[in-house]
């Protein structure tokens, strides 16, 4: 599976500028190539980048999550999510699960990694528990 240049590009914004809060990211299955499909802005919080993950379809995204340590430190973390909802098509889960190490490696950065199937497996609470 290819991984369009766009892709790295936004990664590096994210991660050195800090211009957008989150990427999504879906596969191009004409074209066999990972693409982006949309990115969220610095203003836009936690809320924004779930509403952005669709119910039945299968996404890799990349979420920049701020925070304040118990040292009253400000932190940030960065998530890389592999969203496989339970509704999605089975080729779909079968293509994003075999695709997403190489796609991973294409992303120098990532701190945690998450893998969900429903909202809750990816809810701010389990971002909080998972960024200290």
């Amino acid at each position: 599976m290819a991984v369009d240049d766009e892709c790295k590009l936004r990664f590096l914004e994210l991660k050195a500028k800090r211009t957008h809060r989150f990427i999504i990211y879906k596969i191009d299955e004409k074209k066999k190539m990972v693409v982006v499909d949309k990115v969220g802005e610095p203003v836009m919080n936690y809320d924004d980048f779930a509403a952005s993950l669709p119910a039945n379809e299968c996404r890799y995204a990349i979420f920049d999550y701020d925070f304040v340590t118990a040292e009253n430190c400000q932190k940030s973390k960065i998530f890389f999510i592999a969203w496989s909802p339970d509704t999605s098509r089975v080729r779909s889960k079968m293509i994003y699960a075999s695709s997403k190490e190489r796609f991973k490696r294409e992303l120098d950065g990532i701190q945690v990694e998450l893998q969900a199937t429903d909202a809750g497996e990816v809810g701010l609470d389990v971002i909080q528990g998972r960024a200290n």
